[in-house]
C-alpha cells in the first residue's frame, strides 16, 4: 500500500510548473523577502542570529506577521518554504513542490487540528520543508519520503505561542528541520515513510491519500496588506470601507462596538486586552481599534506604544465579540460589525473577503505599496531579484552572528 509520504514524494518529484504556478512563486518570493527585510531591526533578528540560515530567515520573516497565508489550511506557506529553498540554493520549482506538499498536508490535517491549538505552519511546515529542500537537492522520490519522516520529530508548534517571540521562532525551527532532514536523507539516513501516516493519525488528521490534481497550491495564497494576523485583515478592511463610505468617522464618537463573527475566524485571536505590540497582532478588539484610529494600519499601529494609547485602550474595552458556531477556516462566512455612537445612532458594516484574499487578489499598486511600507530601500532591493540572488540579499541583511545578552 502506498503511504502518504510516498504519494506526496511522487507528486513533488514529477511536478512541473505552469505559467500560473511560476507567477505565484515569483510573487511569494518577493512578498517573503519584503516581510523579512522589514524586520531587520526587530529584536527577533538578534535572537535568531545564532540559528542556521533557514531558521533565521523564517523566524525574522514571520515575526511581523506580514507574510502570506494559505487560507483553507490557515498556514503561512511561503515563509517556511522560501526560507528552506533558499538555504540550499533552490529555485521556483522546489518552492512550488514544497508549497504544494504543505497545502496538501494541511488539508489532510484539517480544521480540527488547527482548532485544537496546533500551529499548522509548523506541523505541516517541517515535512513540507523537507520536500522543498530535498527537491532543490535533487533527491529521489524514496529519499523525499524518507526526509519527510525524518522531519517529523520537529513537526510541532502550538498557538499558545501567539503574541510572543515563540511564534516566529517555532516557524524558524520548522524550516530548519526540513533542511536538516533533507540533508540527512541525501547522506543516506533511513526512516520509515509510514511514520507520516501514524503522525497524521496521532494529530487528528482526516487520513487518506492527498489530492494530486489542480495547481501547485490549491486555493492560492492570500497577501496581507496589514502587518497582523490574517484573521484581523477582514475586520480591519470592513471598518476602513465603512469609514470611506461615510466620508469619515470620528473614533471619539464610538461608544460601543459589537463584532459578530464565525468562531473559526477567532481561533488565533487570543488577546482580548492586548498590552504589547505582539499581542495586538492577535486581537479582534484591537483590529477594530486600529482601523478606527489609524488611517491605514501599518507597522506603527502594532507597537507597545500604539496599543497603550489611552484612546486605543478605551476602544479596545468598548468592543464586544459575539461568536457564531462553526466554520472551517479564517474566512468562513462574514464578519458583521455594529458601531453604536455617542449620539445614540448606529452604523453597521459586513464583509466576507478582504483585499488581498485569493478572491480579491492584490493589485500591482497594493503590492507596490506594501513593499514600500516595508522600507524605503526595499523596492530597489527587490528590483530584478531572483531565486539565485535572494540568498545573498538575505545573508547581507540578516547575517548570522553571536547572540548578545
Amino acid at each position: 500500500m502506498v503511504t502518504i509520504a510516498e504519494s506526496l514524494a511522487q507528486w513533488a518529484h514529477g511536478y512541473r510548473p505552469d505559467a500560473a504556478d511560476l507567477a505565484l512563486a515569483e510573487r511569494s518570493l518577493l512578498d517573503t523577502l519584503a516581510a523579512a527585510l522589514a524586520a531587520r531591526e526587530h529584536d527577533v533578528a538578534t535572537l535568531a542570529s545564532v540559528l542556521p540560515d533557514a531558521a533565521r530567515w523564517a523566524a525574522v520573516g514571520h515575526v511581523l506577521d506580514f507574510d502570506d497565508v494559505q487560507v483553507e489550511t490557515s498556514s503561512h506557506v511561503s515563509v517556511v518554504i522560501v526560507s528552506s529553498v533558499l538555504a540550499v540554493g533552490g529555485d521556483a520549482r522546489a518552492y512550488l513542490a514544497g508549497a504544494g506538499v504543505m497545502t496538501r498536508l494541511g488539508t489532510l490535517l484539517g480544521w480540527p487540528h488547527y482548532s485544537a491549538g496546533w500551529h499548522i505552519t509548523c506541523t505541516a511546515g517541517a515535512p513540507a520543508a523537507a520536500v522543498a529542500a530535498g527537491t532543490a537537492l535533487g533527491l529521489t522520490p524514496h529519499q523525499l519520503a524518507t526526509a519527510m519522516a525524518l522531519a517529523l520529530p520537529a513537526a510541532g508548534g502550538v498557538q499558545a505561542a501567539f503574541g510572543t517571540h515563540g511564534k516566529s521562532l517555532q516557524v524558524g525551527f520548522a524550516a530548519e528541520a526540513g533542511v536538516r532532514a533533507a540533508r540527512l536523507a541525501q547522506a543516506g539516513a533511513t526512516a520509515d515513510p509510514r511514520a507520516l501516516d501514524q503522525w497524521l493519525t496521532l494529530l487528528g488528521g482526516v487520513g487518506g491519500l492527498p489530492d494530486s490534481g489542480g495547481p501547485a497550491v490549491p486555493g492560492g495564497l492570500a497577501i496581507k496588506l496589514h502587518p497582523c494576523c490574517y484573521a484581523m485583515q477582514r475586520p480591519i478592511a470592513a471598518i476602513r470601507e465603512l469609514r470611506e463610505a461615510l466620508g469619515g468617522l470620528d473614533p471619539a464618537e464610538v461608544a460601543r462596538v459589537v463584532v459578530t463573527t464565525p468562531e473559526a475566524g477567532m481561533q488565533p485571536l487570543r488577546h482580548d486586552r492586548p498590552r504589547t505590540g505582539l499581542e495586538s497582532k492577535f486581537s479582534m478588539p484591537y483590529a477594530v481599534t486600529t482601523a478606527l484610529l489609524d488611517e491605514f494600519p501599518d507597522f506603527d499601529s502594532f507597537t507597545d506604544a500604539a496599543v497603550n494609547r489611552p484612546e486605543a485602550q478605551r476602544l479596545v474595552a468598548a468592543v464586544e465579540t459575539v461568536r457564531t458556531p462553526g466554520g472551517d477556516d479564517l474566512l468562513t462566512g462574514e464578519v458583521d460589525i455594529r458601531l453604536e455612537l455617542s449620539d445614540g445612532t448606529t452604523v453597521r458594516t459586513s464583509l466576507a473577503q478582504p483585499p488581498g484574499s485569493p478572491l480579491r487578489a492584490p493589485t500591482p499598486a497594493e503590492l507596490d505599496a506594501k513593499f514600500a511600507a516595508c522600507g524605503a530601500d526595499i523596492p530597489a532591493l527587490l528590483a530584478g531579484i531572483n531565486w539565485a540572488s535572494a540568498r545573498a540579499l538575505l545573508n547581507k541583511a540578516l547575517p548570522a552572528g553571536p547572540l548578545e545578552s
